[in-house]
């Protein structure tokens, strides 16, 4: 089992088992909106896999009560489109990819919590290159 404390991991490691790399600045993605899928015992979402937006992964997610397109001022939130990279939840992550509509990731930047969610095979098919 992966350990992780109730803070920011300073040295977070990636479902490669390298260091954890920024999935996005722009918009501002991640648990702490520090632009990494980082984690903590507070994220019960686990919010772990930068994935690549696509059009018909933000038509499921709205479909199940996720609307991620929508921007959201109030919030900070930009709304996401199509290319841009955010840090899902694993386990909506998982959900679309049993649908057969999962985003690709970038698994450089994606946590190695999501491993607890999906094998690593799961994963591979869908690395962004």
């Amino acid at each position: 089992m992966i350990s992780f404390s109730d803070a920011e991991p300073k040295h977070a490691k990636n479902i490669l088992g390298t260091e954890l790399e920024l999935c996005c600045s722009s918009p501002r993605t991640g648990y702490f909106r520090d632009g990494f899928c980082h984690t903590n015992l507070q994220d019960e979402g686990a919010h772990v896999v930068c994935a690549v937006m696509t059009a018909e992964f933000l038509v499921f997610s709205k479909s199940r009560g996720n609307d991620l397109s929508t921007p959201r001022p109030e919030f900070s939130f930009p709304g996401l489109s199509e290319g841009d990279r955010w840090c899902l939840c694993a386990i909506r992550w998982k959900e679309a990819y049993d649908a057969g509509c999962a985003p690709l990731l970038n698994p450089k930047a994606t946590h190695e919590r999501a491993l607890e969610y999906m094998s690593l095979e799961e994963l591979k098919n869908h690395f962004a290159e």
